[in-house]
This record gives C-alpha cells, sequence and structure tokens, in this order.
C-alpha cells in the first residue's frame, strides 16, 4: 500500500469465550498494529474512522479504518530513516480532522481528508519529544520536550522502561511548549529542571491542561495543573504520607474532573477523582489489579491487567463503591512493549472499548461491545 491507498478489510467478529460479548478484530496483517495511547482519542469523522499506527510492509506509518465499512486507508508514506516514529504518541484535533504526531524532530499536521502534511514546530536539537494533546478550541498542540540524556544512560522506556529511573534521576531540562495548529509560532509556557512528561489537555475547557512529574510513583508528586493564560501551575491530589503511589491520570469527559488511582503505603488500593483545581476530592476504597483505566465518567471504569485471566474489565459505580469486576472481554495481550499494551479506551458514547493484543501473535486493534445491561458479564474473582 501506499499513502491514500484504500485497502480491503480484514476485519472479523468473534463472541468472546469469557462474556458473550461480541468483539471485532480490526485489523489482521503479519505485523504489529496499536490505537492511539489511551489518554488520546484516535476516532474522527465523527466517530465513523479511526486511526491506528502499523508496522506493515517493514515500515512504521499511520492508517484509519472505517467503522462502517471495514476498508483499511494508508495515510502516511515516511521516510523510516527521517527519525524517530511512533503513532501512540498521536492526538486528533477536535475541531477539524487533523492529526498531529513527531516526525524526528518535526511536529507533523496531517489533513485527515486530503492526506497534506504540515510541519508546525521543530523542536531544538538536543531534545526529545513526548506525547502531543490538542487544546479544547483546536488552536494549539502541546507538549513537553526533554533534554536528551541517551548520552549519559541505556534509554529505551519508549519501549520497556530502560533507563526509566536513571532519566528521572538525571533531572533533565523540560519545556512544555505550545505549538499553532496553524503554523503560525509555538511558545514555552512551562519550564523545570525535572522530567516532565503526559501533558494532557482538558477537552472542554481550552485554557487548561495537565502534566506529570514523570518518575517512580512513589517519589515525585504526579499530577500538576497548568493554566495556558496565566502560566499558572499547582498540584493536583498531594501525596498524603509518604510513599503514597499516584498516577495513570485522566480527563474525564467533562473537562473539570481528573481520574487517577493509586497505592497507599499499607496496600490499600484507591480510585480518585478531583476537581481541576484541586478540589471537590472523592476517593473510593479500589481493592483491585489494574493498570490502566478510563471513564467517561465516574459510573463506568475500564481497566485492563493480568488479574482475573487478561481480561479487559469494568466496574460499576453503586453509588457507595465500585462493584466487583465484570469480565468485557479478554484480551490475553503480552504487554512486553509499550505499543502493545492494553490500553482500553471507551468510545466517547460510552458503547465500545478500543483495546490492543497480540493474542494471535501479532499486535491488533479491537473493538469489544458495552452491552446495556452490564449484570450479563461475569463477576471476576479477584487473584
Amino acid at each position: 500500500m501506499a499513502k491514500g491507498t484504500i485497502g480491503k478489510p480484514e476485519w472479523s467478529t468473534y463472541t468472546d469465550g469469557r462474556s458473550g460479548v461480541r468483539v471485532t478484530r480490526l485489523t489482521n496483517y503479519k505485523a504489529h498494529s496499536h490505537h492511539v495511547y489511551f489518554t488520546n482519542s484516535g476516532w474522527y469523522d465523527s466517530g465513523r474512522k479511526l486511526l491506528f499506527g502499523s508496522d506493515r510492509n517493514n515500515k512504521t506509518n499511520l492508517y484509519s479504518v472505517d467503522l462502517q465499512s471495514g476498508e483499511i486507508m494508508q495515510l502516511t508514506d515516511l521516510d523510516q530513516s527521517g527519525g524517530y516514529i511512533n503513532f501512540q504518541q498521536l492526538c486528533v484535533n477536535p475541531t477539524r480532522d487533523e492529526a498531529y504526531f513527531w516526525y524526528g524532530r518535526s511536529m507533523i499536521a496531517l489533513n485527515l481528508k486530503t492526506l497534506e502534511e504540515r510541519v508546525i514546530y521543530e523542536r531544538p536539537e538536543g531534545f526529545i519529544g513526548s506525547m502531543p494533546n490538542v487544546t479544547a478550541d483546536g488552536r494549539y498542540v502541546c507538549t513537553a520536550i526533554q533534554e536528551d540524556v541517551s548520552d549519559r544512560i541505556n534509554i529505551g522506556y519508549s519501549y520497556i522502561y530502560a533507563g526509566f529511573n536513571e532519566t528521572f534521576e538525571l533531572k533533565p531540562l523540560c519545556h512544555i511548549v505550545r505549538i499553532a495548529t496553524s503554523g503560525d509560532g509555538s511558545d514555552i509556557v512551562h519550564t523545570e529542571k525535572t522530567w516532565l512528561n503526559h501533558v494532557n489537555t482538558s477537552p472542554t475547557q481550552p485554557e487548561l491542561l495537565t502534566f506529570c512529574h514523570e518518575g517512580p510513583w512513589d517519589r515525585v508528586h504526579r499530577i500538576w495543573g497548568l493554566n495556558l493564560s496565566s502560566g499558572k501551575t499547582w498540584k493536583i491530589r498531594e501525596r498524603r504520607e509518604p510513599g503514597e503511589r499516584i498516577g495513570h491520570e485522566y480527563w474525564l469527559a467533562d473537562g473539570l474532573h481528573v481520574g487517577y488511582h493509586g497505592t497507599r503505603v499499607n496496600g490499600d488500593k484507591f480510585l480518585g477523582i478531583a476537581r481541576y483545581d484541586d478540589t471537590g476530592h472523592v476517593e473510593t476504597a479500589f481493592p483491585f489489579y489494574v493498570n490502566h483505566i478510563h471513564s467517561n465518567d465516574a459510573s463506568l471504569i475500564v481497566g485492563d491487567g493480568e488479574s482475573g485471566g487478561a481480561t479487559v474489565k469494568l466496574w460499576t459505580w453503586n453509588g457507595q463503591s465500585y462493584d466487583q469486576p465484570r469480565a468485557l472481554c479478554e484480551h490475553r495481550g503480552s504487554s512486553i512493549v509499550q505499543k502493545l499494551h492494553t490500553h482500553p479506551r471507551f468510545s466517547a458514547d460510552g458503547k465500545q472499548v478500543v483495546f490492543t493484543s497480540d493474542m494471535s501473535g501479532y499486535g491488533n486493534v479491537y473493538l469489544a461491545d458495552v452491552p446495556d445491561d452490564l449484570t450479563v458479564l461475569p463477576v471476576i474473582e479477584e487473584l
């Protein structure tokens, strides 16, 4: 395939053997494919198409799948010698069909209709990029850039977290950068001599974003807020005891609340939601094994993990706590490298969950239907 080429559908549908839920495997190719990182939505064209990265033909490029016909279109045809390519680190403009990703040192804007590519930013020499995200008004891409310390340590954290603790200890110079999606310039909105990562913009408030201090969760204050208009930063959910672990933060659909999960020093797990201004904290005991979580609101949470049989799980809020998890479907993924992490995420209407798994031997992208009556799903007895 070449850029703009439309290929035949690869999808197939099956009934999950554990839950009875319908699952659609969207891709089927002897190379790894994966969806976008769980904090970012890969849906576009009013939810009719979904973006995914794939290593087909020994090249990494961006593709889309039409969720009505199953047809797959190749959206890029990148020179593989041009530098780092990672389509997990991709975001979609919420106001128009345009996507943004790193290609080498360049931030590329890709028109998802015409496939025209524009360079809207070049990061300086000696810096590497991280996950981009678009403001709610579609005007800016926000991202962190980090001093490249690969000459001092063995870095592989984009894939297997090698060099993760060492990078944290080195405290690299980092900037949070705001880039005009029009291509009309950029500015640095925040700088620290600390590893900064996971810049997540509010889906409804154009001036708000969160970012994290990256590193071991028990040694960093993880979640920070930033107002792009004033430049003010603040902590969200201060650690309440030394050694407490908090992370995997994400915005709820209202764009005003941030979800997260954590573990207290005594091992008790909890799930929390806080307003962006660090008020209105609600935390509940969450004695379940989970890795990544996502939700559109507090009523229903999806998560992954190995406990309970490498299963995509759902937790329902009963008014006082979260019920025992129910199995949406098995994923049986290895999570051996970053792009093979399950990273489940709800669709905007909450009717489906997208996830990646290499249960077939290669990474593929899946959509699982969420039943209206969740009580038909089997309860998981946690290990």
